[in-house]
C-alpha cells in the first residue's frame, strides 16, 4: 500500500526489518493471547504479531490505514483516537484480564497516550513500546538525575519499566530528528493504594520549579491542602524517591 505519512499525526514507519524482527523476539508473544496495538500503520509489526497470534486488535485513527487493515479476517480495527478509547472496556471485551499492549506511539502525544493507559493498569499485563528515546530515559530515570521528573514518579509508582531497545532514526520513512528506544513497562502487582489525580498534581508543583528547595513548592502547596504535614522540605524535586512521593500521596 502506498500512503504519505501525515504529519497531523506523527506518522514515522517503521521498516528496519532487523528492529521489527528484534521487538517481536522482545515482545514474545503466544497463540490465543488478547493483544492490543496501537498505531499499526503500515502493519511493519502488525503482520509478524499476526501471524504468531492468530488474531490482533488495533486502533487506529488515519481512515485510509484504517479501511486497509480492515480487509484482513483476523484484524479487528477500531478507527479512533486511542486517548477516547477506554481501555477497561476494551480489556474486558478481550477477556478481562491480561491484555497486552504495544504499539509505535505518536511522539507528539505519548506522554497523554501513557497517562491514559494507567487507567487501566489492573486489566493489562504487559505494554511495549516505541517512544522517542528521551522520553524512555525520563520514564525509567532514578532520583539525583537530570531525566528525573514528573514521567518519572507517575509511572514508576505504577510500573516496572525497562529500556529494551534503541532505535535510530534510519529504521523509519521518513526518518524522524530523534532517536528512539523501545520500553517494556510491566505493571506492579502491589502498587500503593492512592488517587492518581493526587499525586499527578503533587509532583506537578514539586517540580514545578526544579532548581528551588521544595519548601517554595511542595512546601506551600502541602501546607494548603493539610497544614501541619510533616515532609523534609529542604531538598529539591529531584532529590526525592519516589516512594517517598506515593507515600505522601497515599496520606493525602
Amino acid at each position: 500500500m502506498k500512503h504519505i505519512a501525515r504529519k497531523r499525526f506523527g506518522q514515522h514507519f517503521l521498516v528496519d526489518a532487523r528492529v521489527i524482527g528484534a521487538m517481536v523476539e522482545i515482545i514474545a508473544p503466544r497463540p490465543g493471547q488478547a493483544m492490543v496495538e496501537i498505531g499499526p500503520g503500515l502493519a511493519a509489526l502488525t503482520n509478524p504479531l499476526l501471524e504468531r497470534l492468530g488474531r490482533l486488535t488495533v486502533i487506529e485513527l488515519d481512515r485510509d490505514l484504517a479501511a486497509h487493515l480492515r480487509a484482513r479476517a483476523s484484524l479487528t480495527v477500531i478507527e479512533s483516537d486511542v486517548l477516547q478509547v477506554d481501555f477497561v472496556a476494551l480489556a474486558n471485551a478481550l477477556g478481562g484480564q491480561g491484555l497486552r499492549v504495544v504499539g509505535n506511539l505518536p511522539y507528539n502525544i505519548s506522554t497523554p497516550v501513557l497517562f491514559h493507559l494507567l487507567e487501566a493498569a489492573d486489566l493489562i499485563q504487559d505494554q511495549h513500546f516505541m517512544l522517542q528515546k528521551e522520553v524512555v530515559e525520563r520514564m525509567v530515570a532514578a532520583p539525583r538525575t537530570s531525566d528525573y521528573g514528573r514521567l518519572s514518579v507517575m509511572l514508576q509508582w505504577r510500573y516496572q519499566m525497562d529500556k529494551v531497545l534503541l532505535v535510530p532514526p534510519g529504521s523509519f520513512q521518513p526518518a524522524p530528528r530523534v532517536e528512539s528506544a523501545v520500553v517494556r513497562m510491566v505493571p506492579r502487582a502491589s502498587p500503593v493504594s492512592l488517587d492518581p489525580g493526587v499525586l499527578r498534581e503533587l509532583v506537578r508543583v514539586a517540580f514545578s520549579q526544579r532548581r528551588k528547595l521544595l519548601r517554595h513548592t511542595l512546601g506551600i502547596w502541602l501546607q494548603e491542602k493539610s497544614p501541619g504535614r510533616e515532609f523534609d522540605m529542604q531538598r529539591r524535586a529531584e532529590e526525592v524517591s519516589v516512594a517517598e512521593y506515593v507515600a505522601l500521596a497515599a496520606s493525602l
